[in-house]
């Protein structure tokens, strides 16, 4: 697709703040995407359909959307109904992304259906598959999906303690060779040489959120290093 073609190579910024964060906040967030523009990203990460709009306000580049929302009878939480799906079609975002895990879906949906519904209502927007596993990501390209990101490794029961980053990238080399879909790096690249050794190790492009707009986060890092020096 020509979406996925134009972001290639290039950095994705994350501009999120769930709900208990400090900057938690629509304005902020669209601010935090102009950051991003002036900086160089080439496209933004966005949760929920209030961002979306004011980062739309901000900044003239693509949007991968998504929705997190918790349901009482599944673990899945990013994009996970179509309710969801329809909002951010609403809201005219390049791509949506959705957890594509093997885990149950809310009020028993299923990804299929979902899939179905995107690509013969909106055949001009990008899904993307958030999985955890290479099964996982096979199974999203056999399903119909445009890419996959790494989004859920180290986030689910079965990949608890895993990150791309582990090993020399060895997770997302497996996934690169086992799909002819495009892949995309998100999840730890929290250094500048993180995110171009995902992109020489076959990322079609990288997503980068908590090391450059969570600023507590940031600081941590800072606070943990000096601690070194207290002991």
């Amino acid at each position: 697709m020509d979406i996925l073609n134009r972001l290639e190579k290039q950095l994705i910024v994350s501009c999120q703040a769930l709900e208990d964060e400090p900057l938690h906040s629509s304005e902020i967030m669209g601010r935090m995407a102009l950051a991003a523009l002036q900086g160089g990203a080439k496209g933004i990460r966005a949760n929920t359909v209030a961002d979306i709009k004011e980062i739309k306000k901000q900044v003239d580049l693509p949007i991968i959307g998504i929705i997190k929302q918790d349901y009482p009878d599944s673990d899945i939480y990013i994009t996970p109904t179509l309710k969801e799906i329809k909002a951010l079609l609403a809201a005219e975002v390049d791509i949506i992304a959705t957890d594509a895990t093997s885990r149950k879906r809310p009020n028993e949906e299923k990804l299929d259906a979902i899939i179905s519904y995107v690509k013969s209502h909106h055949p001009e927007v990008a899904f993307m598959a958030d999985i955890s596993s290479v099964e996982e990501a096979v199974c999203a390209e056999q399903l119909g999906f445009d890419c996959i990101s790494t989004t859920l490794v180290g986030y689910t029961e079965k990949t608890k303690g895993e990150s791309i980053v582990d090993n020399d990238f060895s997770i997302l080399k497996n996934i690169v060779a086992s799909v002819s879909i495009p892949v995309i790096a998100e999840g730890k690249i929290d250094t500048p040489e993180k995110a171009f050794m995902a992109l020489e190790n076959g990322a079609h492009f990288v997503v980068v959120g908590g090391a450059i707009t969570r600023p507590q986060i940031i600081t941590k890092t800072y606070v943990d290093s000096i601690k070194k020096c207290q002991l």
